[in-house]
């Protein structure tokens, strides 16, 4: 009869994550998930036009808000989200959605766009090489409006300064055309910047297959583990943009004009290129582990081979040995003068004779 009695397992530490913090909270309620410590959000405005340029400072978000900027085109760089009230009277000031706020200061948020009446909204992974050579994944939300592009990130370093000398040094087209092209050569500059990465990523694989190849030790297969992980990683940032650009190619909004399009066409390319070769990496990382597996495989047969010749080459030897060591009386070798002498060249004989057989079978 089976017992009621009601068994206890032990619990389970769990890590808690940071989506733990949004459970129970309405839909639209500001709360920051990232792991930056908390401070105080700045703003880089850099208004241009035509003729001229101009990039100001806000520690305050009074001085921004009152801060006429006219009909210039505006990309405002928000360098930090953890500051929740200033996002929130931000996101009040142009009228965002609680929503987009929501997704502006969710760091794990997936890539995606969305659409509205009077703003089109973005979430990107910008993708940058570290001093340490290290591919590091920053969370940046884009906002594209009349005349202006929001760009919210959470840390000042990013991969815009090419960008910046375009504006400053009237480069190119990008002061003559409006804020839809902004728009796309923020979108272009964070695409590019995916080779860097993926070129990383290919280095990587390449110094592990020379090491797999030559000294496959355990600590390889360590390195192996953590570079699927990372492409993996990598892959779920970068997939999703290839789709989102074409949302974007195909959108009916009037703040993206024709030519812009084409432009945006040329970023889809670029992804296209980028996952064609993620998918690649993906493969290759996944086969280092066989490979690997393989080779210790290999080195492990080469190590039994060894043993298996000295077993074989020693089994004759210890059989004869073993003969001449029972002691019977009447065994005619062992009265024999030079009995002794027989048995080491009968010996010597057969392992000469092993080791030229196993040469001849290249066995050795």
């Amino acid at each position: 009869m089976a017992s009621n009695k009601k068994l206890n397992f032990p619990k389970r530490k769990k890590k808690k994550s940071r989506q733990q913090n949004k459970m129970g909270k309405a839909p639209g309620t500001i709360s920051y998930m990232g792991d930056k410590e908390p401070g105080n959000s700045v703003i880089y405005c850099t208004t241009y036009n035509v003729d001229n340029f101009e990039i100001k400072e806000f520690n305050e978000l009074d001085e921004f808000i009152k801060e006429d900027r006219g009909d210039k085109i505006s990309w405002v760089n928000v360098v930090g989200i953890s500051d929740e009230p200033f996002i929130e009277r931000l996101g009040k000031h142009f009228n965002l959605n609680p929503l987009v706020l929501e997704d502006i200061v969710n760091t794990e948020q997936r890539p995606k766009i969305d659409e509205y009446d009077d703003y089109i909204f973005a979430v990107f992974r910008m993708l940058y090489i570290s001093e340490e050579d290290e591919i590091i994944g920053e969370h940046i939300a884009i906002v594209l409006l009349e005349n202006t592009v929001l760009v919210f990130q959470e840390v000042k370093a990013d991969v815009f300064n090419g960008l910046r000398e375009r504006i400053t040094g009237k480069l190119g087209r990008i002061r003559t055309r409006g804020a839809d092209y902004l728009f796309f050569a923020l979108l272009d500059a964070i695409v590019d910047n995916y080779f860097l990465a993926i070129e990383n990523l290919n280095n990587r694989i390449e110094s592990l297959e020379e090491e797999v190849y030559n000294n496959p030790e355990p600590i390889v297969a360590k390195n192996i583990q953590q570079l699927k992980k990372e492409v993996l990683k990598i892959r779920r940032w970068i997939y999703p943009v290839k789709e989102l650009i074409s949302r974007l190619i195909d959108s009916e909004s009037h703040l993206i004009t024709k030519d812009t399009k084409l432009f945006l066409r040329d970023v889809h390319d670029h992804t296209v290129e980028i996952n064609e070769s993620l998918q690649i990496y993906r493969e290759m990382s996944m086969s280092l582990m066989e490979m690997y597996m393989s080779n210790m495989s290999n080195k492990m047969n080469e190590v039994m081979k060894v043993l298996t010749i000295m077993a074989s080459i020693f089994i004759p030897l210890t059989f004869i040995a073993g003969i001449y060591g029972m002691n019977f009386d009447h065994m005619p070798e062992l009265h024999s003068k030079n009995g002794y002498y027989y048995v080491w060249a009968v010996m010597i004989a057969l392992f000469i004779g092993m080791m030229f057989y196993f040469k001849k079978k290249k066995w050795l």
